[in-house]
């Protein structure tokens, strides 16, 4: 724009020079030129919320035109006629002024008022998706057209300072609790005029495999069939293989029909790629019913695979384990179906369930300890002169019928210390319940029975307590008190000491049945 300042300069000087010799033919006509006249301006703003405005000043006797811009912009644009300028605008108004010039110098003045409005973003699109993996978590993008940027809200906090982020950005965050969540990303144009929209998002623990029924977030939610009835209620027999205080109830009414069961569908299709075995411990009121477990596509039930397993147990828990092996992963298995006495009509029978999981079918050394399970071997070390091992029962009377027990030999003269102990595959859970009852029996009362637990791999970690036999020569059950033991400190290992501060004297001793219990 100066060089062209200096062009109309130049031509005025190349005016006069040429006629600087001739007095009657000099620049005086110069003088005859008028000052611009109809001054106006065409101001076209650009639609995409840049600020772009093209102005195009029009006027009659123009060499030249000065623009000011009127937002602060410390130099005009020079403009020839015919010719416009383009200037980036905040969102705002403005006084446009327009100085247009003649060639010998004279001047117009002209102002035309210009506001700049930036339009609303458009087509505001939020993403709001789960983490993997973290049902906690949530990630949120947006997209829009006419926006600068995004604010987003995720609405558990009423103090909550807005993120802001930009399109492709995702915005992460967690929060504290399950519950239902109004997440609100507001789109900004850059300036006044924004956009929002809202969605609702439920936080919840996904339902997977194993279900113990102790979660109180968790959403069991049953699906009754063929006038069966269940529920999630208290444990009514905290006992043997199941110290659990929440289990799945099914009533089999009466008049039900044989194929009455319960549907359960997960939060995602069951992973077999490791373990194919599914394990349930249930509860029946009587031996020989059958129980069938069958896993279904949640969109398709006609895709689906079945196993059946037979109650051996009589108002007892014991768990039923069901081989899927060969199964097709790919099927996507997402719902449990639970059938109590299949094939028979329904007589009011109640029936429980509990510990739903996947498994390699091997059984573990765990409490409740009954020796019963000929496929596992109870691994006993002694110390100090004692030894252990499993026999049958040389008393299968009173309280303790089982055909398997532990015996400890106190040899004569071992140490008044001396022991046995068995490492467990899993430390003892005393989330629920804090003591421990074992079945005894010893020659002669009045002995002290010591019963330590211990950090699998760190024996200094450990706590012990005693109790004292009150008959000879017949089961009695002794109970361990532990309330208040820090159940972090993962107990695995489990000491038995009979005739604890004296010596060894040959004598033999048997427990068995060492289980929590409150």
């Amino acid at each position: 724009m100066k060089n062209f300042k200096y062009l109309i300069g130049l031509f005025l000087a190349t005016i006069t020079l040429s006629c600087s010799g001739d007095n009657d033919s000099g620049t005086g006509f110069l003088d005859d030129v008028t000052a611009p006249t109809n001054i106006s301006a065409l101001f076209t703003i650009s639609h995409d919320n840049s600020g772009k405005v093209t102005i195009r000043p029009n006027g009659e006797g123009v060499s030249a035109y000065e623009i000011y811009f009127g937002d602060g912009t410390a130099e005009p644009d020079t403009v020839a006629p015919g010719q416009d300028t383009q200037h980036i605008f905040a969102e705002g108004h403005y006084t446009v002024k327009i100085v247009a010039m003649t060639v010998n110098g004279k001047t117009t003045e002209y102002t035309q008022e210009l506001d700049v409005t930036f339009v609303a973003p458009e087509n505001l699109q939020m993403t709001a998706t789960a983490t993997v993996g973290n049902a906690y978590q949530l990630n949120v993008g947006a997209s829009a057209a006419f926006e600068t940027y995004f604010e987003v809200r995720f609405g558990d906090d009423p103090n909550e300072v807005p993120v802001q982020f930009n399109e492709g950005q995702t915005i992460s965050h967690t929060y504290a609790a399950v519950g239902t969540y109004t997440i609100t990303v507001t789109a900004f144009s850059g300036g006044a005029a924004t956009s929002q929209v809202t969605q609702d998002v439920t936080v919840f623990d996904p339902l997977l495999l194993p279900v113990n029924f102790e979660s109180p977030t968790l959403n069991y939610a049953f699906g009754d069939f063929g006038g069966a009835v269940s529920a999630v209620v208290d444990n009514p027999s905290i006992s043997g293989i199941n110290t659990s205080a929440r289990v799945g109830r099914l009533t089999k009414n009466p008049g039900a029909e044989v194929w009455a069961g319960v549907t359960l569908p997960l939060d995602q299709p069951i992973d077999f790629t490791s373990m194919t075995k599914i394990s349930i411990k249930t509860y029946s009121p009587a031996p020989g019913k059958i129980v069938k477990l069958k896993l279904e596509n949640l969109s398709n039930a006609n895709i689906n695979i079945e196993k059946d397993m037979t109650t051996t147990v009589a108002n007892g828990w014991e768990t039923l384990t069901y081989d899927f092996a060969g199964v097709n992963s790919a099927n996507n298995y997402q719902r449990l179906v639970i059938f109590y006495d299949f094939g028979n009509n329904g007589t009011g029978s109640t029936f429980y369930f509990d510990d739903i999981m996947q498994t390699t079918g091997a059984a573990q050394i765990v409490l409740p300890l009954t020796f019963q399970n000929l496929a596992l071997t109870y691994t006993f070390t002694g110390f100090g002169g004692a030894n252990t091992t499993v026999e049958n029962n040389p008393s299968a009377t009173g309280i303790n019928t089982s055909t398997r027990v532990a015996k400890l030999v106190k040899n004569n003269g071992s140490e008044v210390w001396a022991g046995s102990f068995i490492n467990l595959q899993q430390p003892i859970d005393f989330s629920s319940l804090h003591k421990i009852k074992m079945k005894v029996w010893s020659p002669q009362s009045g002995i002290i029975v010591k019963l330590k637990l211990e950090n699998f791999a760190n024996a200094n970690i450990n706590t012990e307590l005693d109790a004292t036999t009150t008959t000879s020569n017949g089961w009695e059950e002794l109970t361990y008190d532990f309330t208040g033991i820090n159940n972090a400190n993962a107990y695995q290992r489990v000491v038995v000491f009979f005739g604890f501060g004296a010596a060894g004297t040959g004598a033999s001793y048997y427990f068995d049945d060492i289980q929590l219990s409150n």
